[in-house]
């Protein structure tokens, strides 16, 4: 399996408007998670204080997710990439600011539009992409391809294929660590499509139930698989569908980075107090079809353009260094071509790198 380097926890430093150094895109580390009695201490969020440190931390974080996305997206045009494969261009800002918003220790699961989670976890690139290649390398040795790996290392549990069966066993995370009294909040995340799966609405009714410490992020990308929301959802609101289990919600930016990060500091705050699920509706948008054989003919070009001109993740991002933090130019440059040097280096990885042995097969294999 491709290496994975340690990377810092960023969130208790930038709370307290602590500026870190800027650094080249790097990993979050996972450390033992917090016990019950350090996780009540530290229950309440200090106020985000926001600093150009900060917002250089995201925009890395965001633009390794979409160099990365766009050259998956070439390598499966090119036939290095097998199977289904759902890019997370457009979405960055949900993942990055969650992330920032999370502690040691917390989890993360996921639908198929998993790579962008997986980055943001600290997952190695090279891993990653050679997963998608079907590479001995691969997070899975190969054998899961784009829907399917994981990292315990990183507390990643997935990439799953059945749209809505993460719920629950995010669901089922967040018993654990409620059981075990460990402190850690289970960070579940699912599609505006999956919103409407019946064994969604049997994990919240769990979960508020037995207070367990989940965050459910809907990923409201307004198009689910093919079919506009207001087609498909009588209640569109998505951010009331824990009302009627008195799971508290609310609708977030989820194309600013740092509306999502207070949301979800709010929300993880909420979940690791003992209060029980908080349910954030995260409004954002892809600008890729749902997977990589959708031409996304149900929507106009228009739209997209507007979107990728008013409202992109990376651009807000970049227009607020440039203008309030007065940060050059040049040194965003500098950032990118180190960004796709990285993407470069793992692409290059992943076609170069052997195909599992045969006997891969008949391992991780529960009888």
């Amino acid at each position: 399996m491709a290496g994975t380097a340690g990377k810092s926890t960023r969130a208790d430093a930038t709370r307290t408007g602590q500026e870190t150094a800027a650094r080249a895109p790097g990993r979050r580390g996972r450390g033992k998670p917090a016990t019950a009695k350090e996780s009540a201490s530290k229950s309440a969020p200090a106020p985000v204080l926001f600093n150009h440190n900060l917002d250089l931390d995201a925009y890395r974080e965001m633009l390794l997710i979409r160099r990365f996305e766009e050259k998956a997206g070439q390598m499966y045009g090119m036939g290095l990439i097998g199977g289904f494969c759902h890019l997370y261009i457009g979405q960055e800002a949900v993942v990055v600011g969650m992330q920032i918003a999370q502690k040691e220790g917390d989890q993360v699961i996921t639908a198929y539009r998993d790579h962008g989670h997986m980055l943001a976890c600290g997952m190695d690139p090279k891993g990653v992409m050679a997963e998608l290649t079907g590479r001995q390398g691969g997070y899975s040795r190969g054998k899961g391809g784009s829907m399917h790996m994981f990292s315990r290392e990183k507390n990643f549990y997935g990439g799953h294929g059945i749209v809505g069966a993460q719920v629950s066993l995010g669901t089922g995370l967040a018993f654990a660590n409620s059981y075990r009294e460990d402190g850690a909040v289970s960070v579940t995340y699912f599609g505006d499509g999956a919103a409407n799966q019946g064994q969604v609405y049997e994990s919240f009714n769990m979960a508020e139930l037995w207070k367990l410490p989940v965050v459910y992020v809907i990923e409201n990308n307004r198009y689910a698989m093919g079919t506009a929301i207001t087609r498909s959802s009588a209640q569109t609101d998505l951010s009331k569908r824990g009302a009627s289990f008195n799971i508290p919600g609310e609708q977030v930016d989820g194309m600013d980075y740092r509306a999502v990060y207070e949301a979800g500091q709010r929300a993880i705050d909420w979940a690791r107090s003992g209060k029980g699920p908080y349910l954030l509706e995260m409004q954002t948008y892809r600008y890729r079809g749902h997977s990589m054989s959708d031409p996304a003919k149900y929507r106009s070009k228009d739209e997209v353009q507007r979107m990728r001109e008013e409202h992109d993740p990376i651009e807000q991002v970049k227009r607020r260094l440039i203008e309030e933090w007065k940060i050059d130019e040049s040194e965003l440059k500098a950032i990118d071509a180190k960004v796709r040097e990285i993407v470069n280096e793992a692409a290059d990885f992943a076609t170069n790198d052997p195909e599992p042995d045969p006997s891969e097969l008949w391992t991780d294999v529960l009888k």
